[in-house]
């Protein structure tokens, strides 16, 4: 195994990566076996986080306007020398042993185009809103289906040959968004194998707030998923858009809509109840998970805050739809 790890070139973006990137590169360098190369690409970064990756060993490529973590992977890509593309995120810190999993996985299964994993469930902050959202992420790649319909630029590896034919990231996502979902999405259209390894995890450094979590979910995920699913016509039952994530937005929103409307008819408290009980079991494989990571106080407000999830999620997919459809009447008067 050992004498195949040159094959791997790890592609790391970084934009003002801090101390998460000073981490993420030291874990790299740990790496055992190491990989052939490291590129990190430097998007523009102001606060020169580049300068950390000056070490034997590292490529860096700098970028002087930033383009977003796509354009740089994409840059990354076309530099690399080695037959499998590792991305790996500036706020990502490897385990010693990946670089040689990832090599093994590729040497068993040699028809295999692209491989993604997952966070741990040990995330690298501490507070409430990083560990919420780091572990909702674990859980929801745990609870997967191996043969995947989406990539992962976190920490997803794949065939340079494979990446450079399909055309790579779509740069015209300037900020980090869906673009990783998106090639995943081209990948399997045109018949590639992406698989999840769920044995294949990172820790994930990065600390959320609730403005930024909000941020990111609504305008840098949930938008813009629902413009590619539209576009592309494919509801997977996978991942964040498994069928019991449906109900449970479509559940969400009765709970809603019954306790606005016991303001006139107390009744539909009932209503209320019954919906609040199905979103719970819908969602109790989760929230037990969280109760055995960090006790009954942080499931009880993970619970109250998913509840939230599912708004916005649901919310985002209208806007999204609506704005598909008016479009598509847009298109149709200028053909009349």
């Amino acid at each position: 195994m050992s004498e195949l790890s040159p094959n791997i070139s790890v592609i790391v973006p970084v934009n003002n990566g801090g101390l998460e990137f000073v981490k993420c590169m030291l874990c790299l360098l740990d790496a055992s076996p190491a990989p052939g190369e490291i590129i990190v690409v430097s998007d523009g970064d102001e606060d020169k986080s580049w300068r950390e990756a000056q070490k034997p060993g590292v490529r860096v490529i700098r970028e002087p306007v930033s383009g977003g973590p796509a354009k740089a992977r994409n840059r990354g890509a076309r530099e690399a020398t080695g037959d499998i593309l590792l991305f790996i995120d500036a706020d990502v810190a490897v385990p010693p042993g990946l670089i040689g999993q990832v090599t093994e996985i590729f040497r068993r299964e040699p028809d295999l185009a692209a491989v993604i994993g997952s966070y741990d469930d040990e995330p690298g902050a501490g507070d409430f809103f990083s560990r919420y959202k780091n572990l909702f992420h674990h859980f929801t790649h745990q609870q997967a289906n191996s043969q995947a319909s989406t990539f992962w630029g976190a920490c997803g590896a794949i065939r340079r040959e494979i990446f450079l034919a399909s055309g790579g990231f779509d740069e015209s996502y300037r900020k980090p968004c869906i673009e990783d979902i998106e090639l995943g999405y081209r990948l399997t259209a045109a018949g590639h194998r992406i698989k999840l390894v769920k044995s294949l995890q990172v820790k994930h450094l990065k600390r959320w707030g609730w403005l930024s979590l909000l941020k990111a979910d609504f305008f840098q995920r949930a938008l813009p998923w629902t413009e590619l699913i539209l576009r592309d016509r494919r509801f997977i039952s996978d991942l964040n858009l498994r069928i019991s994530s449906r109900v449970s937005v479509l559940t969400s929103y009765a709970i809603l809509g019954a306790l606005v409307g016991a303001v006139l008819w107390p009744q539909l408290l009932i209503v209320a109840v019954l919906s609040a009980l199905l979103l719970l079991s819908l969602n109790s494989r989760l929230f037990l998970f969280f109760r055995r990571k960090w006790g009954w106080w942080f499931a009880a407000r993970a619970l109250c805050w998913h509840y939230l999830y599912f708004l916005y999620s649901g919310l985002a997919f209208a806007i999204g739809m609506a704005k598909h459809l008016s479009h598509r009447a847009n298109q149709r008067l200028r053909t009349e």
